[in-house]
């Protein structure tokens, strides 16, 4: 879903040298993962075991974890995939 609101303008840092110029030119245009591709999001069954498990085993009710995986642009270019095969619980500290 686009939303305009949430995006904020990034910039890069400062260096000695300017590889182009800085000075914008042109009209500000959105860059959004999902506004000219369709998104397919894969998950393998065995990390969405363990991060139910570790989920149904953890004292609280909020936690943190990581879920890694690759994106990858299809093909055929219309699409892009998500591909999720790992599962970090992370650290308490």
């Amino acid at each position: 879903r686009f939303v305009p609101e949430r995006m904020v303008p990034f910039s890069f840092p400062l260096s000695k040298r300017a590889l182009w110029d800085p000075v914008p030119m042109g009209d500000v245009i959105a860059s959004h993962i999902a506004y000219y591709r369709n998104p397919k999001l894969s998950m393998m069954e065995k990390t969405l075991r363990l991060a139910y498990r570790h989920a149904k085993q953890h004292e609280k009710k909020l936690f943190s974890c990581f879920l890694l995986g690759t994106l990858a642009v299809d093909e055929d270019e219309e699409s892009i995939t998500l591909t999720i095969d790992r599962f970090d619980p992370g650290r308490e500290v």
